[in-house]
């Protein structure tokens, strides 16, 4: 029996494409001599590249009407048995369709968002998992995956880490706290004044600087920062996304929210604190996954690994009161293992996908001191 070949669909976006590798990996463990085409936008060609899963990897601009022509066209040619469509939307449904693929997976109407999008499905999944990575997981298995994910690693260039820990030293750092303030929707981001208020407590009290990462469009976010923390002085750095994989990578932690580059940060292996309101992280939060191989880099990658790998990735949730209560005492869910991603949420949080231009209230009842609290027990700092 031939092997089958599968087209695999995840357009964007960075943290959407993040949390589809466990399951492109668990594909790619049961089928490993078939061939894995993956369809992405052209921003996310690298980021796909990195984590050696696709045997190609096609970009396709939705916007543009000649772009879709010419990926249909090239769909039918490639013979296609399976296509599986973990973004769930017209656009990437209808692809795969008018590309003639005979069988097509996609969520049921119960799990996808936009309506009517599984009529163009053969096989609808009605998930039964919660957190989205697995809800993937479950399309891959329809497939024939053995299991629903499965590990996979990021590939860093060493010309890419090499660049990042010039940049930092030449900025006087050598051990730093990555925060990641901006996110799509102002609603689900922790308040600029909290983040500068978190770099001076980190500098003050751990002698640490911060690196700020952000976007296009962001300055104005990152000035506020910098106002806010005061002598902290921490560094802004906005470059590509493989640099930033790199600079994700030698950072102490990193703190955010529910955000493409927390989720990437925590994919190349760094323990993270991220602040949720809004969104739910028993859906949205961070994945496990192992460390990542620096290609080429043999000098480094033992000592990386050695430290990251002692015990498997998982994360807790924690109600940052209680963090609070007891940041003089043991938590008693703190461990080697769960402290290494640990997610903040108010109780009173209620899910809401709205993109409200106003921060969300459960958010703002999260704390400098307890986002502190918690990044101190991850990098092991004495109380």
């Amino acid at each position: 029996m031939p092997e089958p070949r599968f087209l695999v669909v995840r357009l964007g976006s960075l943290g959407d494409i993040v949390h589809t590798f466990p399951a492109v990996a668990a594909l790619r463990e049961t089928f490993p001599q078939s061939p894995i085409t993956w369809l992405t936008h052209p921003r996310w060609e690298t980021l796909v590249r990195s984590s050696s899963l696709a045997t190609e990897i096609w970009a396709t601009e939705t916007r543009s009407p000649s772009s879709i022509r010419e990926i249909v066209a090239r769909i039918r040619l490639e013979n296609f048995s399976t296509a599986i469509d973990y973004q769930g939307l017209w656009k990437s449904a209808a692809l795969p369709l008018f590309g003639g693929v005979p069988r097509r997976i996609g969520f049921s109407s119960q799990t996808i968002r936009e309506w009517g999008v599984p009529i163009l499905y053969t096989d609808r999944v009605r998930c039964v998992t919660t957190h989205i990575a697995e809800q993937n997981g479950e399309l891959s298995q329809r497939a024939g995956a053995r299991q629903t994910v499965a590990p996979f690693s990021l590939q860093i260039s060493p010309q890419d880490d090499a660049i990042v820990r010039q940049l930092v030293r030449d900025c006087g750092l050598d051990r730093y706290i990555l925060l990641s303030p901006g996110g799509g929707w102002r609603s689900k981001c922790w308040p600029p004044n909290r983040f500068g208020g978190l770099s001076r407590q980190i500098r003050d009290t751990l002698g640490l600087r911060c690196v700020i990462n952000y976007g296009p469009g962001e300055d104005a976010l990152v000035e506020a920062i910098k106002v806010a923390s005061g002598n902290a002085d921490p560094v802004a750095y906005r470059g590509t996304l493989e640099k930033l994989m790199a600079l994700a990578r030698n950072a102490l932690c990193v703190v955010g929210g529910d955000t493409g580059p927390l989720h990437l940060a925590v994919a190349v292996g760094t323990p993270s604190v991220s602040i949720y309101g809004p969104t739910d992280p028993a859906r949205n939060g961070p994945f496990p996954n192992p460390t990542p191989a620096f290609v080429g880099t043999q000098d480094v990658a033992p000592q990386l690994a050695q430290a990251r790998t002692s015990s498997p990735y998982s994360s807790s949730i924690v109600a940052p009161q209680e963090l609070s209560a007891n940041s003089n005492d043991e938590h008693p869910e703190a461990s080697e293992t769960s402290d290494r991603n640990v997610i903040l949420r108010a109780s009173s949080a209620i899910r809401d996908h709205r993109r409200v231009d106003e921060t969300d209230p459960a958010i703002l009842k999260i704390s400098v001191d307890e986002v502190f609290t918690a990044v101190r027990r991850i990098i092991g700092a004495p109380a």
